[in-house]
């Protein structure tokens, strides 16, 4: 997988939306952390868009971004918010002078579409916290940002219990992200390798039987057969029906991967989350899983 260069103080970053409309108030967070830091915020026309709940038609996202893509003196491209709206534009975009000219992507759920294309395209990118997001962000997970961006490997250990965690130490390339986007890319050029790697997932706002689905689905596309580990970040706000499911989203999981013998670390700290962890997708990291605690080195 190829790195992106680290951000050096001066560098240019783009704050572009791709998905879900929002207003450059709603930024002032985010522009604050990055002046703060030294950087320079560049802000996508697509800020303060409006077409229904997107930033603006498909056509304006995709021109928004793209142009970012192209300039060679923008060296990061930080995703305003997530919401929906990111799938309708990555085929219209054009990677050949990213390539040329690579950049950090940064953000998280529906930008789990540019984590995944990336992959496929074999760039490293950035999982973590959006602007929208910082309010209510702790400090680990900004700090885990930055230095994810300036070039630090943002390694992990965190005290955990959790009854269903499956103990063991492996190593391979960090994948994932949304569990949602992941199901929905599925059978498309921008749907995951997962085979000899770990894989990361998280989700938000659903129900019970849709985990179980989406899990199911995974597992049948043969996303689940071979995995180095799998790390299960925030399930949050989970919904159940008036009749119960009968397991949480964790059981869920466990339920598809029982015949495994893979490590798997349950709640760590990354997804919609404030501790959002950064996460290097792409990365070589080696994932271990003690009686009680979890880490993730990167190598």
């Amino acid at each position: 997988m190829l790195v992106p260069p680290s951000l050096q103080k001066g560098d240019q970053i783009a704050i572009v939306a791709t998905a879900r409309k929002i207003s450059l108030q709603e930024l002032k967070e985010g522009t604050d952390l990055l002046e703060k830091w030294g950087l320079v915020p560049v802000i996508g026309k697509t800020i303060g868009l409006e077409d229904n709940q997107y930033a603006g038609t498909d056509a304006e996202r995709t021109q928004d971004f793209q142009e970012m893509l192209d300039n060679p003196e923008i060296k990061a491209i930080w995703c305003a918010r997530g919401g929906y709206g990111t799938v309708r534009i990555i085929d219209q975009l054009d990677f050949y002078k990213f390539v040329k000219y690579p950049k950090w992507v940064v953000g998280y759920s529906d930008v789990t579409v540019l984590h995944s294309h990336l992959h496929k395209i074999g760039f490293q990118t950035v999982h973590a916290t959006m602007p929208v997001s910082l309010e209510d962000n702790s400090a680990f997970a900004k700090a885990s940002l930055k230095k994810s961006l300036f070039g630090e490997k943002p390694d992990f250990n965190y005290p955990t219990n959790h009854s269903l965690n499956q103990q063991g130490k492996a190593s391979g390339i960090l994948v994932g992200g949304n569990l949602s986007i992941l199901y929905s890319l599925c059978g498309s050029s921008s749907s995951l390798d997962t085979d000899g790697k770990i894989l990361f997932i998280e989700d938000l706002d659903e129900y019970l039987y849709h985990i179980d689905r989406m899990v199911m689905n995974l597992k049948r596309n043969g996303m689940l057969d071979n995995l180095a580990g799998l790390v299960v970040g925030g399930m949050t706000k989970m919904h159940d029906n008036r009749i119960p499911f009968g397991k949480t989203a964790q059981e869920i999981v466990m339920d598809a991967i029982q015949e495994c013998d893979f490590p798997v670390a349950f709640d760590f700290p990354a997804g919609h989350l404030d501790d959002n962890h950064a996460l290097l997708m792409g990365a070589q990291i080696e994932l271990q899983v003690t009686e009680g605690d979890a880490s993730i080195k990167y190598l």
